[in-house]
């Protein structure tokens, strides 16, 4: 720095200070006073200089004017005028641009609710020809609203950043995004580099007040349904003069960017993108490096955020318990996640994004690099992609002619651990980020007038260098060196040993181009002398790094699938198994067949019989004395599923999908498996009548949410009676919802099957046009609400119903008979036994539970025989669970059935295997034994309705996804690597890193009344 001013003078440092936010062409704000059109003209020459992430100049000149960039190379003339600076020995990089920020516009505050505080809004509170909901804001412009900060701008450049993409967080659809630089001199109009650069989306709804939506699932419909609502406007905009769809339309050509929580929802938003021919790119949460080759899959690039987590407090045994396996792994593995994903190909931006110490940054950035990030691949993580990403790449990114001045001026190489920081020129103005000790640090001669010629050592820190003055072979005396700018003083005493012995006193100054420290001094007896050190060896950085103590390997576990205890290293792969001289309830008119065989191949049945032979390449399990049976289905189950169960905003919610929520790591879907269930239907909540669409899985432990579902099985779809949808229990502030009693449960259904009805006419009527017509009309708007109610009419979708009294039973299929629909299964339906013959002459089904009693007013009439008179009705009769704990021992609640109406135990066993998979149009492919089905079968170690019995291998498509004796193995495996990595956090404590204190999760499930998303996962 004293060199540069040195050279450059007075008049250069004032212009390097002050005049570059002026030395553009004037703006379109007036003059006051005199103008300072100086021409802002600086060259940097011999400096190291990258022009992108690839191109390494040496002894290279920078040439920039106006605020760009006008010339680079080596040979680059230097033009009149020029103040030149010489950054010999200096390293300059193209400045970081973040694609994910919020700068300069101000947090978003939730709106007060009109009227009373804590009831339900069902309305959009927004003044004004907008959305119908308020978390749909595409025409919020980050431009309109970006004001310069200087405190956050500061922060920024402070990172080596140079610009920001600004958008406004909040909201589902979040409208456009602005590239801003970060110079803080400039008016607004000057540092918007783009206003609209990028458009925003997520799923979360951020400050709106208004009740829909209240789970993810509802958070994804009202995205698709936005998506079809701005097509409908766009064919016919004098229908509605929607600004917030006018808006939407207006940006679907801009790159389109989603935030998620986590992978499985980038998962997730990557398929609404695909619904509607959408590439998003993707802002993780860092755990993208967890299901690496799906994330691959989706050709997303992603912005790739930093924030590692702190490792947690272990000190205490009981703190360190609750912890989930996921959470200590990710704290290991996450420093990883930029290096996998650079080396699986994934193209990605890094951000400074969710670090709340901002300070972070660099040395989280470092330690990517150190865990598998090439400096290469870090470099264009932070310049040349973000700028193509955005389609700025003529603007920033990269430093080439005509591109904005935006560069970093550094000690040494960018991401060296003693690199320093030492300039941002942010268009072309210049912030001084630090400066460099100058490093007198080596081997020196000292000739002192009058004085033996003596060796000086220099040691220490270039900050607070440490001296020896080596007097003799085995005589040193310590003395002090006190470096100030390019000012040194020296204090020595020669004679230590000596009493009463004085000190010599130099002082004098530094010579770089002669490696030679001089000056003037005064011996103990007040001589005055000249001095000289002339340095023989400098203690260079290479030098240090070669004596540095050689880093620790990085030492990694094993990725999991899924990333949770019991996940393991691969998926099981489907086997041959043959499973000799067990009992075999088939489930089937076959019955139960004694000392018998069935071989598993290419996840099918392929032959059951006696005395089979193991085909090449198979295994075999002896089931002498244990019994092979169906794999249990849930026909009623809340597990795997993503952040909340309900829906209940809203009286009809049937636009929503289970399946857009599936959760793959739910640690439920193995501890079902444990229970020998293979397949469930995911069920919406009973909140409201009408409710959302389910998921029908199979338990494929390890698997995406998408593999596990079934692929082509029937749609169904969630409907409710009674307390739960007249909000009975929900407290007196919500009683504004229709419905409020029973008879208005019975007028919601009427309304929504007459509207699809007519809605079902209209498409009819439109699609019966020809071309000709329908270009000069205007097609019906797609509604995804009714859609689903008219494939009920039209038997593409299936209705489970939540039921408890037998009037309201009566009601509905008294609204299915006049409104020509049919209830598919009666679920709960603890009063069937009371109306069983007309459930028989609709043809429903009925899932209930075994004995369940008194936990409400409507289940008081309940009775253990339920289920047993029913089946004798000649109904279809399943148990289910609506339990993560019940569904894992359904076959216990069956075999309640055998003491609670004498079913025989074969009866029994298919009210949780054939039974439900009939309910589910399932039963063609599973349910059963029989040759040709899928394999999902479970091998049980006593009688499968003992209480005594338990699942000893459960095989889902023949694939083995639990054993016994892999779950021994496997809770050994989770203790080891949990107690690994707990010493690793307490060397990591030890050596000083930050903590964090583990915080205790409610070990909760979901039920059918359960509002809200607070479901943790018990892992």
């Amino acid at each position: 720095m004293s060199d540069f001013l040195r050279r450059l003078g007075l008049a250069g440092t004032l212009l390097l200070s002050s005049a570059a936010a002026y030395a553009q062409q004037p703006s379109t704000y007036p003059r006051n006073g005199v103008y300072d059109q100086r021409p802002g003209l600086y060259a940097f020459t011999h400096a190291t200089i990258f022009t992108d992430y690839k191109t390494r100049l040496t002894d290279a000149t920078l040439l920039i004017r106006d605020g760009k960039v006008e010339a680079v190379g080596t040979a680059v003339k230097i033009p009149a005028g020029a103040v030149v600076q010489d950054l010999k020995g200096k390293f300059i990089y193209p400045g970081f641009v973040d694609l994910y920020a919020s700068y300069g516009v101000p947090e978003v505050k939730a709106a007060e609710r009109q009227g009373r505080r804590s009831g339900p809004q069902f309305e959009s509170q927004k003044a004004g020809a907008y959305d119908w909901n308020q978390a749909v804001h595409p025409e919020v412009n980050a431009a309109e609203l970006f004001k310069v900060n200087e405190e956050q701008a500061d922060a920024y450049r402070k990172l080596g950043f140079g610009a920001v993409l600004t958008q406004q967080p909040d909201g589902i659809v979040r409208g456009t995004a602005a590239l801003v630089s970060l110079n803080t001199s400039r008016k607004e109009q000057e540092l918007v580099l783009t206003d609209r650069a990028a458009t925003a989306y997520s799923f979360d709804k951020g400050t709106s007040t208004q009740d829909y939506p209240s789970s993810l699932m509802g958070s994804i419909a009202l995205l698709r349904q936005t998506y079809l609502d701005a097509d409908w406007n766009q064919r016919s905009p004098a229908r509605e003069q929607n600004l917030s769809l006018r808006a939407f339309n207006q940006q679907r050509a801009l790159p389109q960017i989603f935030v998620v929580r986590d992978k499985q929802s980038a998962l997730r938003a990557d398929k609404v993108g695909d619904e509607f021919g959408t590439q998003y790119i993707l802002k993780g949460a860092g755990d993208e490096y967890q299901r690496l080759p799906d994330i691959q899959a989706t050709k997303a690039p992603l912005i790739v955020s930093l924030n590692f987590p702190d490792a947690y407090n272990v000190d205490d045994v009981y703190d360190a318990s609750r912890i989930d396996l996921s959470e200590l792994k990710h704290w290991e593995m996450a420093p990883a996640n930029a290096g996998l994903l650079a080396k699986a190909g994934v193209p990605f931006a890094l951000s400074a994004a969710d670090l709340k110490d901002k300070k972070k940054f660099m040395p989280n950035l470092r330690k990517a690099i150190q865990y598998g990030l090439t400096e290469e691949q870090a470099l264009r993580a932070l310049t040349a992609t973000p700028a193509e990403l955005i389609k700025a790449q003529n603007q920033v990114g990269s430093l080439k002619a005509g591109m904005q001045a935006n560069f970093l001026v550094c000690s040494t190489r960018l991401f060296a651990d003693d690199n320093v920081l030492l300039d941002n020129w942010v268009q072309g103005e210049r912030y001084q980020l630090s400066t460099v000790p100058a490093d007198y640090r080596g081997v020196y001669t000292l000739k002192v007038a009058g004085q033996p010629e003596v060796q000086m050592l220099v040691a220490g820190k270039p900050e607070a260098p440490e001296m020896r003055l080596v007097m003799a072979p085995k005589d040193t005396v310590r003395g002090s060196l006190l470096i100030t700018g390019e000012l040194a003083t020296i204090v020595y005493n020669p004679t230590p040993k000596t009493k009463n012995s004085g000190s010599v006193r130099l002082s004098g100054y530094y010579t770089p181009e002669g490696r030679l420290l001089q000056g003037d001094g005064q011996l103990p007896d007040a001589t005055a002398v000249k001095w000289s050190a002339q340095r023989q060896e400098e203690a260079t950085r290479a030098a240090r790094r070669d004596s540095a103590k050689a880093p620790e390997p990085i030492v990694l576990g094993q990725l999991l699938y899924p990333f949770v205890a019991f996940g393991r290293p691969e998926v099981p792969r489907q086997e041959t198994v043959l499973i000799k001289n067990a009992t075999v309830w088939t489930s089937e008119a076959a019955g139960k067949l004694e000392n018998t065989d069935v071989l598993l191949q290419n996840g099918k049945i392929q032959k059951i019989g006696k005395n089979l032979s193991v085909p090449s390449g198979g295994r075999s399990i002896d089931g002498t004395g244990k019994h092979l049976a169906p794999g249990i289905i849930d026909e009623h189950s809340h597990i795997a599923i993503s952040e909340g169960v309900n829906e209940g905003t809203q009286a009809v919610t049937s636009e929503v999908r289970v399946s857009d929520v599936v959760d793959g790591e739910d640690i439920d879907v193995y501890r079902d498996l444990a229970g020998g269930v293979v397949a469930s239907q995911l069920l919406h909540g009973s909140a409201n009548p009408i409710g959302g669409q389910s998921a029908l899985i199979k338990l494929r432990w390890g698997m995406t949410p998408e593999q596990m579902k079934i692929q082509g099985a029937d749609g169904f779809i969630k409907f409710a009676l009674g307390e739960n949808v007249k909000q009975s229990n929900w407290g007196e502030l919500n009683v504004l919802r229709f419905p409020q009693t029973r008879m208005g449960t019975e007028q919601v259904f009427v309304d929504a099957f007459t509207r699809a009805k007519e809605y079902e006419q209209e498409w009819k009527a439109w699609n019966k046009l020809g071309k000709g017509q329908q270009k000069k009309g205007e097609a019906p708007r797609r509604d995804l609400e009714l859609d689903a109610l008219v494939e009920i009419l039209n038997k593409q979708r299936f209705i489970s119903c939540h039921s408890y009294v037998q009037s309201e039973i009566n009601m509905l299929l008294g609204v299915a008979d006049r409104l020509g629909f049919k209830v598919n299964t009666f679920t709960h339906i603890l009063e069937g036994y009371k109306v069983a013959d007309k459930m028989k002459a609709h043809g429903a089904s009925a899932s209930t539970f075994s004995d369940w009693w008194a936990y409400k007013n409507e289940v008081r009439d309940a009775i253990p025989y339920n289920a047993a008179i029913m089946h004798d009705a000649g109904l279809n009769v399943a148990i289910n669970s609506d339990d993560a704990e019940m569904s894992r021992r359904l076959n216990q609640e069956a075999a309640k059935t055998v003491k609670y109406g004498g079913l025989s135990e074969e009866e029994a066993l298919k009210l949780v295997t054939i039974n439900p998979a009939k309910m589910l149009h399932l039963d063609a492919h599973m349910g059963s034994i029989k040759e040709g089905k899928d394999a999902d079968v479970v091998l049980w170690s006593d009688n499968p309705l003992s209480i005594y019995a338990h699942a000893e291998r459960t095989f889902v498509d023949g694939r083995q996804l639990f054993d016994v004796e892999s779950d021994v193995k496997m809770r050994q495996d989770v203790q080891k690597e949990r107690l690994r990595i707990i010493q690793k956090m307490l060397a990591a404590k030890k050596s000083g890193a930050p903590t964090q204190t583990p915080t205790a999760k409610p070990n909760g499930h979901f039920h059918c009344d359960t509002m809200g998303e607070g479901k943790e996962l018990d892992k």
